[in-house]
């Protein structure tokens, strides 16, 4: 695909690196040169510096051979008069912008092809929060993604001493958790993937991927971990957008103290926040301020600055100081790879979170959810099965006669729509019925194209 994206941010920079490994071609538009310069020296992508509202700057970047338009600027309005020039002046198909106001939805009429021409609307703070969100509502899980419009979750956890997990393989897990019906879809040891699920034990430290009902993800999260205590006391250190939409989302679910260091910003933040919310002004690095707050007695500690290294620093504090669990929101991708497992419980990447929403608009089929995993090694997509017998590679065969990529597994199929729906843990004889979700775990980004043909269909398919 022929994709532009405006704006060479820290966003734009890690949807610019994600899309140009999938072979297509980018195009990235921003003022700052040297910048441009920086990601074409490290990435296959070309650069054009000038200002992207303007039609001659979007003619040069190829506006009128692109498939889509990604619009990632700081200002919200520079991202909707982008959209509007793309689609009006060159008919660009597909248009995405990022939008940090909560006035902008997408689908409304604003934004349809008469008002901005905007396609989609990402914004990387909620996706964040709602991914924080989950992590509340399951503390005991690394990541934990939504299929099937919330009827099938995908959870990570990590395999610690003495879980019922460690020296077991997955066919004796069945056995061991006979009513927590799920699927281990895959396993990682030291960032390497277990290839051999069924022979392979699951030692110490082990990440595991679990698919199963969302409804009996809580259980079989008890199951391992024999304890899933809530968390009813949380600090947040940095009061930020992301660190204001969390709070102001928490308001009667749980008791939260939230530290910020500007004084305005402090004052701004105690006018938007229910009464029994405190907001403190200090560092959250700040060791004598943590101890002073009771750090020590936290469910749950969060960095959200905008500084990766406070939010570090602040959370590995926190978690010697006795904090349960700790996560901290970091940029950097070189950061967060390197802290990922270590003091630091959850290094949260924002843009690794709006990742999936753009890709699901680039993948091909009838393709509905996309998440990014092993940050962005992996991927776990819902496809919708389609055609019949004769038109399908999938419809009526039977698991075990699939020819799917090496490593790559369909770990649930949900049936049906609504509330009638059924979601179904396969067996190698389940067979596929035209209009099923498959939710499949794919190890290797490199196999994507070879799953999305899988769900095409074909008039001549024999």
């Amino acid at each position: 695909m022929n994709i532009i994206i405006l704006g060479a941010g820290r966003v734009g920079e890690s949807v610019a690196e994600s899309m140009v490994s999938e072979q297509n071609n980018i195009t990235v538009v921003d003022t700052n040169v040297a910048r441009l310069r920086e990601l074409e020296d490290r990435l296959d992508l070309r650069g054009v510096a000038g200002n992207g509202i303007q039609p001659s700057v979007l003619k040069q970047a190829g506006a009128q051979d692109a498939d889509m338009l990604i619009a990632c600027a700081p200002a919200d309005e520079t991202n909707l008069v982008v959209c509007k020039v793309a689609h009006d002046v060159f008919n660009v198909p597909n248009t995405i912008a990022r939008l940090r106001s909560p006035e902008f939805v997408e689908g409304d009429a604003l934004l349809s092809p008469t008002g901005f021409g905007v396609n989609n609307v990402i914004c990387p703070e909620e996706s964040v929060m709602r991914y924080i969100h989950k992590l509340i509502q399951y503390p005991e899980a690394l990541q934990v993604m939504d299929f099937a419009d919330g009827r099938v979750s995908l959870v990570a956890v990590r395999a610690v001493p003495g879980s019922l997990l460690v020296g077991h393989t997955i066919l004796e897990i069945r056995d061991l958790f006979p009513r927590a019906e799920m699927r281990v879809v895959a396993l990682y040891r030291q960032d390497t993937e277990v290839p051999d699920l069924k022979s392979a034990r699951i030692l110490a430290g082990d990440e595991v991927f679990v698919l199963a009902a969302t409804e009996h993800i809580a259980a079989v999260l008890a199951a391992i971990h024999k304890k899933d205590s809530p968390v009813q006391r949380l600090m947040i250190a940095g009061g930020g957008k992301v660190g204001l939409r969390l709070a102001r989302s928490l308001a009667g679910k749980c008791q939260v103290k939230l530290l910020e260091q500007d004084h305005r910003r402090c004052e701004y933040l105690a006018s938007q926040l229910p009464s029994d919310m405190l907001v403190l002004q200090g560092d959250g690095a700040d060791e004598a301020l943590l101890e002073e707050e009771n750090v020590g007695e936290m469910d749950l500690f969060i960095g959200l600055t905008s500084d990766d290294e406070d939010n570090i620093m602040s959370a590995m504090l926190a978690k010697r100081m006795g904090a349960r669990r700790v996560m901290a929101l970091i940029n950097r991708r070189a950061y967060a790879d390197m802290m990922q497992g270590s003091a630091i419980d959850i290094a949260i990447s924002p843009s690794q979170t709006v990742i999936g929403e753009l890709l699901a608009h680039l993948r091909k089929g009838d393709i509905v959810a996309v998440h990014s995993l092993r940050r962005g090694a992996a991927e776990a997509l819902e496809a919708v099965v389609r055609g019949d017998e004769k038109s399908s590679k999938l419809v009526g065969r039977k698991i075990e006669d699939i020819r799917l990529p090496t490593g790559t597994r369909i770990g649930a199929i949900v049936r049906g729509e609504g509330a009638e729906s059924q979601v179904m843990m396969p067996h190698h004889d389940t067979r596929i019925q035209s209009g099923d979700h498959l939710v499949v775990f794919i190890p290797n980004k490199r196999q994507v194209r070879e799953v999305e043909r899988l769900f095409q269909v074909s008039a001549t398919f024999f």
